[in-house]
């Protein structure tokens, strides 16, 4: 049974960084796509980034590029989402997805696994 949970979210202001975890148990991981998505109030869950778990290779949505990181520590099984400069834009629900394949995926539909996400709060 794979599981993903989610830490690090919280009140933050404008400019501000946050690091998000999100912690993956119930199987190896090899082989896997892990991805970090968000939805804000009235919104549709949109894709931030994700990370090819064997590869290492990323992708990111455009309205993140430069100010967000994602990364993994195989040892840990855990997925990073580094967030600096943040915006009131960014403010959402952060939730950590898996799914089987070797590229980092945008498509939520790509994704079998998901988290219960960490509410990120940016105030102006």
């Amino acid at each position: 049974q794979v599981q993903l949970v989610e830490s690090g979210g919280g009140l933050v202001q404008a400019g501000d960084s946050l690091r998000l975890s999100c912690a993956a148990s119930g199987r190896t991981f090899s082989g896997y796509v892990m991805g970090w998505f968000r939805q804000a109030p009235g919104k549709e869950r949109e894709f931030v980034a994700a990370i090819s778990w064997s590869l290492g290779n990323t992708n990111y949505a455009d309205s993140v590029k430069g100010r967000f990181t994602i990364s993994r520590d195989v040892a840990k099984n855990t997925v990073y989402l580094q967030m600096n400069s943040l915006k009131p834009e960014d403010t959402a629900v952060y939730s950590c997805a898996a799914a089987f394949g070797l590229f980092a995926s945008n498509l939520r539909s790509t994704y079998d696994y998901w988290g219960q996400g960490t509410q990120v709060t940016v105030s102006s």
